[in-house]
């Protein structure tokens, strides 16, 4: 008899990613099984899931403001509601297992499941446990986890070493390097080096570049500068004046494979999927935690790699002035670019979709 699974967060891409991930990865192991979406009213899953293919419901549910205390009147009103549509959905849709990936509607999904024996999963992507994950750990089945020490959040015996789910299409690199490169109208001879600050784009990796920008031309060394969708216009303005050989500024990088086939060193913030990616990647990476998210959780994600001598770290502060030269000089340093790669590479989960699914179809026996 085919399953019903309902795929509870979403909020940003780092969620919304692993969640269809495994949504198409359950779909592999059996066709005939039904899945249902529940997500936050005015976030980007109730975009995104429908465009691939899924059908999703909102919850008005919103997160605290640490910058509002006014909005968070609101939040108990919010959570109560959430909490009594969660309780509907579950009884039209009666699932057999619920799955949480993190996100604002994330916890009144599954404290409803818990509530109603119905058995859930929770995919944990960071190194550090949000505190909702925490809690509702206790009556989770499995809890999934990309980074070791998460018994220091959840019980070891509900622990499951996945990682994170990828975008397949993302990583798909192999051979592409002279076709990557001539897609951005660059030279096979040079280095390149990838900056990705995420769809929206990241400020302090926008500024860094503006600092020392004249560099790359005058170390002959490539640039690949994916501004975001925020910054384009203003970075144009800034740079239009000068003609920089060696840069390429482009808004957003719809095929991510051809921008991590053409760079030999990548430049990136530490959110947990994009580390997923970039652990199967296996190149050189600087990582620019941003210090904007909870926890400081980004942090630590990317220690657990610089622990490992897997990736090097530079804080959100330190950047400016500093982040260019630092890549220019790694991308000189043939023997730590081979360690960087070789230990980043002993990291890799490449099938966390997969795994995920399977646990979430013995759950739901």
């Amino acid at each position: 008899m085919a399953k019903r699974i309902i795929i509870s967060g979403g909020g940003t891409g780092g969620h919304i990613f692993p969640a269809i991930a495994i949504a198409n990865a359950l779909k592999r192991l059996d066709p005939a099984t039904e899945i249902l979406f529940v997500g936050a009213n005015g976030r980007m899953e109730m975009e995104k899931v429908p465009a691939a293919g899924y059908k999703i419901v909102g919850l008005d549910i919103q997160g605290f403001q640490r910058h509002s205390l006014l909005k968070n009147l609101k939040l108990p009103f919010k959570v109560v509601a959430s909490l009594v549509k969660a309780r509907a959905v579950i009884r039209e849709f009666k699932p057999d297992a619920a799955v949480g990936v993190g996100g604002y509607a994330s916890g009144p999904l599954l404290l409803a499941a818990g509530n109603m024996n119905v058995p859930y999963l929770i995919q944990e992507q960071n190194s550090y446990a949000g505190m909702t994950n925490k809690w509702l750990g206790r009556k989770a089945e499995k809890i999934c986890v990309a980074f070791s020490g998460m018994d220091q959040f959840f019980p070891a015996d509900k622990l499951l070493m996945t990682g994170n789910p990828i975008r397949k299409e993302a990583v798909d690199v192999d051979g592409k390097r002279a076709e990557a490169l001539a897609s951005f109208g660059l030279s096979g001879d040079k280095k390149t080096v990838l900056v990705t600050g995420g769809s929206l784009g990241a400020g302090t990796l926008n500024k860094s570049m503006l600092a020392e920008l004249d560099l790359f031309d005058k170390e002959d060394v490539q640039l690949i500068w994916q501004t975001g969708k925020f910054y384009y216009k203003s970075i144009l303005e800034k740079t239009q004046d000068k003609v920089h050989e060696n840069v390429r500024i482009v808004e957003f990088l719809n095929r991510m494979d051809l921008a991590y086939a053409a760079a030999d060193v990548i430049i990136s913030r530490a959110g947990a999927g994009t580390i997923a990616e970039l652990c199967v990647i296996a190149k050189p990476v600087i990582l620019v935690p941003s210090p904007n998210v909870a926890e400081d959780h980004q942090t630590q994600n990317a220690m657990a790699l610089v622990k490992r001598n897997a990736a090097v770290l530079i804080t959100d502060q330190e950047a400016e002035g500093t982040l260019g030269s630092l890549a220019v000089s790694l991308i000189r340093d043939e023997q730590k670019c081979r360690e960087l790669r070789a230990n980043i590479a002993g990291l890799a989960l490449p099938d966390a979709d997969d795994v995920i699914a399977k646990e979430v179809l013995i759950i739901a026996k």
